[in-house]
């Protein structure tokens, strides 16, 4: 699949904003601190992406009921759903100066019903061409991402016969349905009951 930039302007994959906020004093520790482990982009890249992955649970796993939506809140409580830890690892990312967005799938139960969308991230690194899509959601019995630039590691395939679908779009910044659900909901089970089915 060909991944498209929401923004032609590489620039915006960059930038800060609320959600993104990788100028924050928590998400720049973060960096530095990782940044000491790594000696290029690439590593520096899969070590961001290890470190969201692993080090902060997806709250359906851990069962906490907090919802969080902003990368510094992210990094700081440990905490998030597949939303909230891409766009983590987007502002580690771009906290280094490494080209990174939001994009997602539609999933859905094994019968198609339930669907709803996944997050993830794509990052271009220096000296690649193309943009490439990792899913920091974290790995479980049955899920096991992995940080590949060359052949997609995804927690999911889509099934296509069952309505799935991976969105092409590369965001610069959340869409609305996801920052809408994220900050409106009070917990964890109200925002299971508004996560957006379709983008």
């Amino acid at each position: 699949m060909q991944l498209i930039q929401q923004s032609p302007d590489i620039a915006a994959y960059l930038a800060a904003d609320e959600a993104i906020d990788h100028e924050h004093p928590r998400v720049r520790e973060v960096a530095a601190n990782l940044a000491r482990e790594t000696d290029d982009a690439y590593t520096y890249a899969r070590t961001a992406f290890t470190y969201v992955r692993d080090t902060v649970p997806h709250s359906a796993d851990s069962g906490d009921p907090r919802v969080t939506w902003r990368a510094s809140d992210v990094l700081a409580t440990r905490n998030g759903i597949c939303y909230a830890k891409s766009i983590a690892l987007t502002a580690l990312l771009r906290a280094h100066g490494i080209p990174a967005g939001l994009c997602y799938q539609r999933l859905a139960d094994d019968d198609g019903a339930n669907p709803v969308v996944h997050g993830l991230v794509a990052l271009r690194l220096p000296g690649h061409d193309r943009w490439a899509r990792v899913d920091p959601r974290g790995n479980k019995p049955g899920i096991d991402a992995r940080f590949s630039l060359e052949e997609e590691r995804l927690a999911w395939t889509v099934r296509e016969h069952l309505g799935e679908a991976d969105y092409p779009t590369v965001y610069a910044a959340p869409p609305p349905e996801v920052l809408c659900a994220l900050r409106n909901a009070r917990d964890r089970t109200e925002l299971w009951q508004t996560l957006p089915t379709h983008l």
